[in-house]
């Protein structure tokens, strides 16, 4: 193997002249996508694991980078990590780490893999979990909401449109229809973790690799359903990320519209509803004042 003195950059043997340090900044993207770190880790676990499998590396070399890995998210949540702007983003930060833990054997890693899939592998690894949290969280609203909603049939409230009375109506119906909104939020995120269950990793920078690499393997190790089809595709996909901020947006705007509801009622106006003092607020100039509802959504 080639060494890298110095812990170099693995492009310093084309580019040879430093970076100016405007241009790291605008370059930089590790203020972001260091929340990725649990998932660089992971992605890199599973595709050393596959060189080994391959007989692309040795049993030894598979060993000390899964412990330098380890080693790593051990300091990354024990916030003893030192993220560096000059590395750019999560991957290099980590694989620059890791050549300072176990020497020149940490380039044995980026062994048939580019930053190009090891990012849409990490995001989607990401935006998988946060989408099944998501879903977690609306299944404990939904539960609860149906829960009060079973309490209150015959609480009789006005119905409003424009901010009017208009019809009598049961609470718990009001309640149902954000049953309802949820429901079809949760099927949005359902829905999304089809393409985000497709594993890009293998497909390196854009049209795959040389080496005799494993798909399947890495498939099943990360939690995939089946490898991507397309490289070229793949690298440049970010489908699945507009799909879950649509997502996320539509129900943000369901818990928005009840949060307002909600200091509608609560406001002198109203005086349909007063909440607890432990949701409450007051005001910094007026100690009468009972701020109702405090939200920032």
């Amino acid at each position: 193997m080639a060494k890298n003195k110095n812990n170099q950059a693995i492009w310093h043997s084309r580019i040879k002249k430093k970076s100016s340090t405007l241009f790291q900044k605008v370059g930089s993207s590790i203020s972001i996508d260091k929340r990725l770190y649990e998932e660089d880790i992971k992605g890199s676990i599973a595709h050393v694991e596959m060189l080994f499998k391959q007989k692309i590396i040795s049993f030894k070399i598979k060993n000390k980078i899964i412990y330098g890995l380890g080693k790593i998210e051990k300091e990354i949540n024990k916030n003893k990590f030192e993220f560096n702007e000059k590395y750019e983003d999560i991957h290099m930060n980590i694989e620059k780490r890791l050549f300072q833990i176990i020497g020149e054997e940490a380039g044995y890693i980026h062994i048939a893999r580019s930053r190009n899939d090891q990012v849409i592998t990490d995001f989607k690894l990401w935006i998988k979990s946060a989408t099944k949290e998501i879903n977690l969280n609306l299944n404990k609203i939904i539960r609860s909401t149906i829960k009060i909603s079973e309490k209150n049939i015959k609480t009789i409230m006005p119905g409003f449109t424009h901010l009017k009375n208009a019809q009598a109506i049961s609470f718990a119906h009001y309640l149902m229809a954000y049953v309802e909104m949820f429901s079809r939020d949760k099927k949005r995120f359902e829905n999304n973790l089809n393409s985000l269950n497709e594993n890009p990793l293998g497909v390196v920078a854009l049209t795959g690799t040389s080496f005799n690499i494993d798909r399947n393997y890495t498939t099943k190790k990360l939690g995939f359903k089946i490898p991507t089809n397309n490289s070229i595709d793949t690298v440049s996909d970010r489908d699945f990320v507009l799909d879950f901020l649509y997502s996320v947006s539509v129900c943000s705007v369901h818990i928005s519209r009840i949060a307002e509801e909600l200091i509608i009622w609560s406001s002198d106006g109203f005086n349909l509803i007063h909440l607890s003092d432990k949701v409450v607020t007051g005001s910094s100039i007026m100690p009468q004042k009972k701020i109702q509802i405090y939200l920032n959504i």
